[in-house]
């Protein structure tokens, strides 16, 4: 295929993914592969050349991002950063939006910005749950704020980096550390100030998956613990300790021998060898058999939640209304005798908490058993007839004492990334290999967490973008372009450029669209006879204006499915706002490096 019909296919194909993106007429995943399978068919790409997206370390990096903050959420270890949002927003919606946003734009200046946004999502939707609110109005504008605050320092992103390595190339020397700043701050408070005001307004209000995942977390279990001879709990007060340091559990007794206490009325302290039975979420029940400050009792002797977690799972088993269990005492079911399987609590509607022991307890309709089993038996369980299998509750189930190693791996990931130590897609790859293997997150979960329409969407992109480039479209759009503005002052060539480096990064990775364009920018100063300083600010400034499409930048398909969103969200208010950038960045700019 010639030049010139390259550029028609390629152009045709641009114009028809953007149509399909926007409409939704097909799914963004679908459309990206038929990306893919057209720039193959059509010979524009080789076969190799057309799917190496899937390897790029763009791809890899986000997949990895999506598996560390499903892990840390999984071991609640946004939970601090959470409750110092609402701390500093004094309970206040519109102060705790606020508060966010700077935090993001802060760290964002000085850090690269998907781990910080990687980290506040889990923030967002927390927050957004102890509001009531939607958090797809505010998971756009962390993207936004992330971004805008990365053109603060020349650390900020990536984008800089490479621009001002370009510009030493040519001639011009380097970028200094805080050299963006005069143009980058102001522009980061007004996009910061724009996204407060609007992005609720424009932002759709969906609803929160995680607050109904919290909402299925008032399904409470009634369960039996024994104090072990060497445990903390030994000299403690059951109500005071549990409501401290163990809030989702309920200590409704405490059976000693014959004799039994209710914490809430006796004043008793632990001791070894006490019966506790509590009330409580699935997470509290693991959270504390996890600890080893308790146990199941003796009929669960074996059952650890270390290592083995890897093999096992935690499901709930309800009994249907045509089971042979209904009617059985719980101890002389084959649940209770069989030695791969381990009773932890039961649930039932108006469950009269007297009855001395679980065992004891008379199955009924409706009952619900929480249960750790291989994974080896999931199968056999499913076929069933006697109960109704969810395993969903293991997906629930938040694993608190792995939270201080899941913030320190991601502490690291971090200070590897913004120390260079090695590149971003090293350390996210490293930090979600650690998180497996520390048993923040099982390997089925990660899967799970991959977010693989994401994934094919920017890897089908990747791919269009390379056929531009292959093809010459870019480069040929990207003079045109130019030329419209011959004959202009120079602050309108300035302006132009800053359209088409933001146009082209919505397409191109923002680092592309910076090597593409630099050298035409530099061109164009040098034919208007004016310094080429500002202008390669412009280039700066304009490839991180990627604020119209998920596809622009990591951190927007970072937010993509946690939001719920459509292509047609990121228009929104991401056109205002790239407008904003681009009216003054033409403004300021010009001030500080004068023609």
């Amino acid at each position: 295929m010639d030049g010139g019909a390259a550029i028609w296919v390629v152009s045709l194909i641009l114009v028809l993914t953007l149509y399909l993106l926007i409409t939704e007429k097909l799914r963004v995943d679908l459309t990206a592969l038929g990306i893919m399978v057209v720039l193959m068919v059509s010979g524009l790409l080789s076969a190799k050349e057309a799917v190496a997206g899937l390897a790029n370390p763009a791809v890899v990096t986000v997949g990895a991002m999506f598996l560390i903050s499903r892990a840390m959420m999984r071991t609640g270890a946004v939970g601090f950063i959470s409750n110092q949002v609402l701390f500093l927003s004094r309970d206040h919606q519109s102060r705790a939006f606020l508060v966010i946003l700077l935090l993001v734009a802060v760290a964002s200046a000085f850090i690269n910005n998907t781990p910080v946004v990687v980290l506040f999502i889990p923030v967002v939707m927390s927050v957004c749950c102890r509001f009531e609110t939607s958090p797809s109005k505010f998971l756009i504008p962390v993207s936004y704020a992330s971004i805008l605050a990365g053109t603060c320092t020349l650390i900020g992103t990536s984008t800089n980096i490479i621009v001002s390595d370009l510009s030493q190339a040519h001639g011009y020397g380097q970028l200094g550390m805080f050299e963006l700043s005069p143009v980058g701050i102001p522009i980061a408070i007004l996009g910061i100030a724009f996204l407060f005001f609007f992005a609720p307004r424009l932002m759709p209000a969906l609803s929160n998956p995680i607050c109904e995942i919290r909402g299925s977390e008032r399904r409470r279990y009634l369960a039996e613990l024994i104090i072990p001879a060497d445990s903390r709990l030994i000299g403690e007060e059951p109500q005071a300790h549990f409501e401290k340091h163990f809030p989702e559990l309920q200590v409704l007794e405490l059976i000693r021998g014959v004799r039994i206490y209710r914490p809430g009325r006796d004043r008793v302290r632990m001791v070894a060898g006490d019966l506790l039975l509590v009330k409580g979420s699935a997470s509290g029940l693991v959270g504390i058999l996890g600890s080893q400050l308790a146990e199941l009792p003796a009929s669960e002797a074996g059952l650890h939640f270390g290592r083995r977690d890897m093999e096992a799972s935690v499901v709930e088993l309800i009994i249907v209304p045509q089971s042979a269990l209904v009617g059985s005492r719980l101890a002389g079911t084959g649940l209770s005798r069989d030695p791969d399987l381990h009773l932890i609590a039961i649930k039932r509607s108006g469950l009269h908490y007297a009855e001395a022991k679980l065992r004891d307890i008379r199955l009924r309709v409706g009952d619900i058993l929480l249960v750790w089993c291989p994974l080896s038996r999931l199968e056999e369980l499913r076929r069933s007839t006697d109960f109704m299998l969810v395993e969903d509750v293991h997906h629930e189930i938040v694993h608190k004492r792995k939270a201080p190693v899941a913030a320190l791996i991601f502490g690291g990931f971090v200070t590897a990334a913004t120390l260079g130590l090695a590149d971003i897609m090293v350390c996210a790859l490293t930090g979600a290999f650690l998180m497996i293997l520390a048993g923040c997150i099982q390997l089925r979960d990660a899967y799970r967490a991959l977010q693989g329409e994401v994934l094919l969407l920017l890897a089908g992109t990747i791919a269009l973008g390379t056929a531009m480039d292959r093809s010459g479209a870019s480069q040929l759009y990207a003079h045109a372009f130019i030329g419209l503005f011959a004959g202009f002052p120079p602050v309108v060539t300035l302006a132009g450029l800053m359209l088409l480096t933001s146009i082209s990064t919505q397409v191109l990775s923002n680092n592309a669209t910076a090597v593409l364009l630099l050298p035409i920018a530099i061109s164009a100063a040098l034919g208007l006879g004016v310094d080429p300083k500002p202008f390669i600010v412009a280039v700066c400034l304009g490839a991180s204006a990627c604020f119209a499409t998920p596809i622009g930048y990591q951190t927007n398909l970072l937010v993509y499915t946690p939001g719920g969103y459509r292509f047609s969200d990121y228009l929104k208010l991401g056109l205002p706002l790239n407008l904003l950038v681009l009216i003054a960045g033409s403004l300021i700019i010009p001030h500080y490096w004068p023609f």
